[in-house]
């Protein structure tokens, strides 16, 4: 069968360099790769581009297939003549194109690699009063933290693993109508890892890791909110081959108040007021976070009306800026009166107050 010019399978001119050449395999390999492509031909265009690769990216072979074309391998073809390339080691393409160890043609395995253990998440309800000022609490918590018995490493008596010689990986080859195929896969005498143990650690059982059961004293900072987060840094699970641990994230959920509102750093609070008091004017003890302040309630004061105390809000939990409290008025009307009461709002009702913007601007639509 006669074969296509290997720059004219890669896309590339014969000035190609290294790096277009495998800029060009690589966009090749990702497209045509058959455990990623559902194009019909998508083996045979692979193992084109292959071959092709495996003789242009190596210097010698380029020249000799310069000077003499698809005839300089005929003698070491394979199925009829050709380059044979089982032996070609495409794991630096496939590290990239699908990540190590993906069983993408090669891989390196990262089962040996450090790595940091996961995060950790628990929820954590605090009073108004808790959020506000801060406070200590102790929680529990379970956590995997590495062996003391193996030291994190699962076994004692160390030594090579004689299935895949300690790369952690083991080598198949695979023979089709269409050529040789090479796939690595994670070695599962030892999952990875390059390394065996003569005996297993009775402690974790081989895991490397054990699950222990803490009280935790943590400092909450004052102001925090509803979804505010704090970390605690390495009190997750435990991190793999000696990996660092992972962190342990608190979540708060602040319950409500029976009198106070919060709004960001600012404080709400509804002052109820009789009708004399909102007619007359009057002097009130409000209650704030901070203690009670004497607040004075002009006459005429009327529903919604709103006083602001300046610095008597929550502490931010980033700045300690105070945010303020603002006491919004509510004046109650009484459900029922005495018969002298009645009379007094009776002569209440010849007030004139038919001039007032209110009442004008009510009139204008009747």
């Amino acid at each position: 069968m006669n074969k296509r010019d290997y720059y004219e399978v890669l896309g590339v001119a014969k000035s190609a360099t290294q790096d277009e050449i495998k800029s060009a395999f690589r966009k090749l390999a990702k497209k045509y790769h058959p455990d990623v492509s559902k194009e019909p031909d998508a083996a045979e265009k692979f193992k084109e581009a292959q071959e092709a690769y495996a003789v242009l990216s190596d210097e010698s072979k380029r020249r000799q297939y310069d000077q003499f074309g698809h005839a300089a391998f005929e003698n070491n073809g394979m199925g009829g003549g050709g380059f044979d390339f089982s032996g070609f080691d495409f794991s630096d393409i496939f590290d990239d194109l699908f990540g190590s160890g993906f069983g993408f043609g090669g891989g390196r395995t990262q089962s040996n690699r450090r790595a940091k253990g996961h995060d950790s998440i628990m929820r954590i309800n605090l009073t108004f009063e808790e959020a506000v000022f801060g406070c200590k609490k102790t929680i529990n918590v379970d956590v995997n933290e590495e062996c003391d018995n193996c030291n994190g490493k699962g076994g004692h008596g160390e030594k090579t693993c004689p299935t895949c010689h300690g790369s952690g990986q083991v080598t198949t080859e695979q023979r089709t109508l269409l050529g040789t195929f090479m796939t690595r896969s994670t070695c599962s005498n030892c999952q990875g890892k390059g390394k065996i143990f003569e005996t297993t650690c009775s402690k974790c059982r081989g895991t490397g890791r054990i699950k222990k059961n803490k009280d935790i004293e943590v400092k909450i900072p004052a102001g925090v909110d509803t979804g505010n987060q704090l970390r605690l840094a390495g009190k997750g699970e435990a991190g793999y081959n000696g990996g660092a641990n992972g962190d342990l994230y608190l979540e708060f959920n602040v319950k409500s108040h029976p009198l106070y509102e919060r709004e960001d750093n600012d404080i709400y609070l509804t002052l109820p007021l009789t009708i004399t008091e909102a007619i007359l004017g009057c002097k009130k003890d409000v209650p704030t976070i901070y203690g009670t302040v004497k607040l004075t309630i002009p006459d005429g004061s009327q529903t919604g009306d709103k006083h602001r105390l300046k610095g008597k809000g929550v502490e931010d939990v980033q700045t300690g800026r105070k945010g303020d409290m603002y006491v919004i008025l509510k004046v109650i009307i009484p459900r029922k009166l005495s018969r002298d009461q009645k009379k007094i709002f009776e002569q209440l009702a010849n007030t004139d107050l038919e001039d007032s913007t209110e009442f004008k601007k009510y009139k204008e639509y009747i």
